[in-house]
């Protein structure tokens, strides 16, 4: 994968709130999913992290002990580093730099998310990936995957791509954080909700839900019961 996010790194977050028209409903709906299934995490993961905005977001509300980020880009982890160094908080933070085609942590999860991450990957590359977070997980633990999906057809493709430029303009975007994103979307390995859905049950997840969607941006999870 060209490594455009390290690239882009010290402007990601600039105009996150103009690119993602859906963002407060979009980024609140993993802190529900959590408090709805009761799970406070003593351990959780963050897959392709980012700049650590869903951690974030996330530790705001819920109580953590223990946070382990994932991703690819240096650029993007030492951002991340700096979020949690600037926000009151006694989260003892490890960041890891992996890519998320092979992951290698040691131990288990109360809970693991991701957000705008697993759409990079192949079909059979996310289906690794959920097979790799069940055996991450804890009974009883949970998996968030905030993130964009394909369209079910071509037309319906066209149609969530029409209304997010739509939108993001309408929002005001600067030009050249546009094309920025258009140049990271390149990277894009999209594959419909309901495909990943199944991909989900069939790993043995169950409680597999959609919470949220709008167009082609969705949060859904799942629960790893024994």
């Amino acid at each position: 994968m060209v490594d455009v996010f390290s690239a882009h790194a010290e402007v990601y977050d600039r105009s996150r709130a103009k690119l993602i028209p859906c963002f407060d409903k979009f980024y609140s709906s993993p802190v529900q999913i959590l408090e709805a299934h009761e799970v406070m995490p003593s351990r959780a993961l963050d897959l392709g992290a980012g700049t650590g905005l869903l951690s974030a977001i996330i530790s705001q509300s819920i109580l953590i002990e223990e946070l382990v980020l994932v991703d690819q880009s240096v650029s993007m982890l030492n951002l991340a580093k700096g979020v949690f160094e600037n926000i009151p908080s006694t989260i003892s933070i490890t960041c890891k730099l992996q890519d998320l085609k092979s992951i290698k942590i040691s131990g288990h999860f109360d809970a693991i998310w991701s957000s705008l991450a697993i759409h990079h990957l192949t079909d059979l590359e996310k289906k690794d990936l959920f097979k790799q977070i069940y055996g991450l997980l804890r009974p009883g633990g949970v998996f968030i995957n905030a993130d964009q999906s394909l369209g079910v057809t071509d037309k319906v493709e066209k149609l969530y791509r029409w209304q997010w430029l739509k939108e993001v303009r309408a929002a005001g975007v600067q030009e050249d954080d546009l094309l920025m994103a258009l140049e990271r979307m390149k990277e894009d390995r999209m594959d419909t909700l309901e495909n990943q859905l199944n991909w989900m049950s069939e790993t043995g997840f169950t409680q597999v839900n959609t919470w949220f969607q709008d167009f082609s941006f969705n949060v859904y999870s799942g629960i790893r019961e024994k």
